[in-house]
């Protein structure tokens, strides 16, 4: 029986985005390496969602991410091929990413036709080169590729009666390929047989369960799943025994190279052992592969990056792993005036603990900071990071398994508990933590806020050293089933939580603690009562996210004097028809820029940026039409002072550049860029440093007007058009400022060259 490897291909080629050279950059981490590959001057090494490579003769460093256009579900297997001057990059859901050495990539998708294949079964395992050909090990068999026609030549079912088996790796020795499968011992195939996908051919030469097979010199090795080392070639011999299960075997550069997790031994063409690496000194690793280049090994961790030394010496150890976060999956963002902190830990849709150890990372102006789960006081899932804001170098981390975390100076320094503080502890289990605090804010008194979820208390305050709590018994049903996502405070004192059982909680001790749950009943009008962030606009508006949609308040002064508050859908025009903006929409967060737009961050659907009455979609950014790499944003920050937006996606940070900031106090700062605006130039002038609602005209140097705008925060933009209509010609343009009271003016002029 034979079953065609059909192939539906989704082929584009690119080199960058349209304006990612210029409008984004990426930020991922590239400390748990999934594979190496290497060339005769060049390593290579992949973590999840990104690549780096490292240049032996000129020590170039080079990054590769979404930015540049890789975007993979989660990288699993990476090959370099000297011949055709390619990288294939295999992902876990059997995407396969052709980086070309001109840096163009080209994307196909396989999808089996005839007999479907399970999103489970399609993860790319190994890829080897023989022949023109790579052999692409998976889940469910091998497929082969042309690597000089960039086409699938053929699949092979290798299990019995054609059954789909997952297949670790393969080799090609003695005209034979072989195949290292998990449960079906190795088997293999004649190479010049043209019927390989007919199951018959293929035959079982050994039993058992195997993790890894390679050919080297004039033998092929294999590796079972207990880590005896077998020389195959002779009648599986025993070669040696590396105490557990392999997690890779290579030939590399005239070396044979076996790596466990604890344990790296590297072979000579004479079988000769020359290196037997157990740990590293001084450091808690995993290793999860090595390779050899020119005399140097490179070492992969699971959490240390890529360690560089040397077969003759290796006490000389190099991380040569690029600048990044601790993970590329970031939880939660906080943005400061001089730094971006960022959280790894969480929950899922139901707000159970993962219970990761991942620690925090912070990005300064220097770089990435990064503090090892090892240094935060055994803190597990941290979700939401605080900042003093009278006093930057202090920190709070929200730990949804074990507390509150203080950090000073960058330093963990006490972790508030049920033994020190009035944080309650949810024993489900007898001696097991469960101390789930979420949802951090600074009020304007220095006082720090917090949600302690699944308790009759769960609003707590830090104020001095000393702690409030407050019981929400008698405002929802069943507070100890309820968990909270982050609150806001706005300027009249007031608590907005949102919960996922009850709505949105508005609360405000200075007013007798008053309380007003807003929910999806007729009065409240939420879609759902899974309320999950909000936002307060420049306008005072309430901008409310969902698990099904969005709502707007109109006023937030309206706690103060109503005792009952509901909100409203934005309804705008769409192909004619009258639709619900975002409706059904899973809104994660949203984020009010200079300019009073609206950042949102959806669950699967990218992000969007709308206007500031909501009736227009100016940017919606997903993984196809931008350096997203994931459509799940699960946080959005932004750089008030430059207008750079930072997206956290469950695959990896960017950053767009974009230009809205908040207003000055005065007109002082005023700054117009570009200028000259030269030919060629299609973007827009950036005119920064604005006060709020400062008047803006700009004319010809005859005084004919050309444009006029109002300001919403401190930047506006002209797209050197007159009026929208038509671009105006070279010359120099006169741009008049004012504020609202024109008590403060302020004149700049732009050059335009066409």
């Amino acid at each position: 029986m034979k079953r065609f490897f059909g192939i539906y291909i989704l082929l584009f080629t690119y080199t960058l985005f349209a304006q990612n050279g210029q409008q984004w950059v990426g930020h991922f981490s590239y400390t748990n390496v999934q594979d190496m590959t290497q060339s005769n001057g060049r390593v290579y090494a992949a973590s999840e969602s990104a690549m780096f490579s490292k240049s032996l003769i000129t020590n170039e460093l080079k990054t590769i991410s979404s930015v540049d256009g890789l975007k993979p579900e989660t990288i699993t297997a990476i090959h370099y091929s000297p011949e055709y001057n390619r990288t294939l990059v295999g992902s876990d859901n059997g995407l396969l990413i052709v980086v070309n050495g001109d840096n163009t990539f080209l994307n196909k998708i396989d999808i089996v036709q005839e007999a479907t294949v399970q999103s489970a079964k399609k993860k790319i395992n190994h890829i080897a080169e023989y022949g023109g050909k790579a052999y692409i090990s998976c889940d469910f068999g091998i497929a082969v590729f042309d690597l000089a026609s960039l086409e699938f030549d053929d699949t092979y079912y290798l299990g019995p009666n054609g059954a789909e088996i997952p297949v670790i790796q393969s080799t090609v020795f003695g005209g034979y390929i072989y195949a290292a499968t998990t449960t079906n011992g190795i088997r293999r195939g004649e190479l010049s047989n043209p019927n390989l996908n007919d199951y018959t051919q293929w035959i079982e030469v050994y039993g058992g369960s195997w993790s890894g097979i390679t050919s080297f010199g004039d033998n092929y090795f294999g590796v079972d799943n207990v880590g005896n080392v077998f020389r195959l070639s002779a009648g599986a011999l025993v070669f040696t025994t590396i105490g557990s299960a392999a997690v890779d075997i290579r030939a590399a550069n005239g070396y044979l190279v076996i790596t466990s997790p604890n344990r790296i031994s590297v072979y000579d063409e004479n079988l000769i052992q020359v290196l037997q690496l157990n740990g590293l000194s001084g450091e808690n690793v995993t290793f999860t592969c090595a390779t050899v280049v020119s005399g140097q090994i490179f070492i992969g961790t699971k959490t240390k990056g890529v360690i560089e030394s040397y077969l003759n010496n290796i006490s000389i150890q190099e991380n040569i792993t690029p600048n990044g976060p601790l993970r590329s999956s970031i939880f939660s963002l906080e943005r400061t005036s001089n730094s971006l902190w960022a959280v790894f830990g969480g929950y899922d849709y139901q707000f159970i603990p993962d219970y990761s150890q991942r620690g925090i990372s912070e990005l300064t102006a220097e770089g990435w900071n990064n503090i090892p789960y090892e240094d935060v006081l055994n803190a597990k899932s941290l979700t939401d990071v605080a900042v003093n804001p009278t006093n930057n170098n202090e920190v709070y981390v929200a730990s949804y398994h074990n507390g509150l975390l203080r950090l000073e100076e960058d330093v963990p320094i006490q972790l508030y508990d049920d033994n020190n503080s009035p944080l309650e502890n949810q024993q489900f289990i007898p001696g097991f933590d469960n101390l789930r605090v979420n949802s951090l804010y600074f009020d304007d008194t220095g006082a720090l806020w917090m949600t302690n979820d699944m308790t009759e208390k769960p609003l707590k305050v830090f104020r001095n050293g000393n702690w409030t709590s407050y019981s929400f018994v008698d405002v929802i049903s069943a507070p100890k089933d309820n968990k909270y996502q982050k609150m806001i405070i706005d300027r009249n004192g007031t608590k907005w939580i949102p919960s996922i059982n009850s709505g949105l909680i508005g609360f405000n001790e200075s007013l007798g603690n008053k309380f007003i749950v807003i929910s999806n009943d007729d009065f409240g009008n939420l879609p759902t009562e899974y309320a999950k962030c909000v936002a307060i606009d420049n306008s005072n508006r309430l901008w409310i996210g969902t698990s099904a949609g969005l709502r707007v308040l109109s006023g937030i002064d309206r706690f103060l004097t109503e005792d009952v508050l509901s909100t409203n859908a934005i309804i705008i025009e769409e192909d004619g028809l009258a639709q619900e903006l975002l409706y059904e929409q899973d809104i994660n967060d949203i984020e009010v820029d200079g300019s009073n737009n609206k950042w949102v961050a959806t669950g699967s659907a990218g992000a969007f940026l709308i206007s500031p009455d909501g009736q227009r979609t100016l940017f919606h950014f997903t993984k196809l039409n931008s350096p997203l790499p994931s459509n799940t944003i699960n946080d959005i920050a932004i750089d008030s002072q430059t207008g750079d937006v930072y997206f956290a996606t469950d695959k990896g940070m960017v950053a767009y550049k974009g230009t809205a900031t908040d207003a000055s106090g005065d007109l002082s700062n005023v700054y117009v860029y570009p200028n000259p605006v030269r030919p060629g130039f299609e973007g827009e002038v950036k005119i920064s440093g604005l006060i709020d609602n400062a008047n803006i005209k700009i004319t010809d140097i005859e005084g004919n007007l050309v444009y006029e705008t109002t300001s919403e925060g401190g930047t506006v933009l002209w797209d050197t058009r007159a009026f929208g209509r038509y671009k105006v010609a070279s010359g120099v343009y006169m741009i008049f400022i004012a504020s609202e009271d024109a008590t403060e003016t302020k004149v700049k002029k732009v050059m335009i060259i066409r």
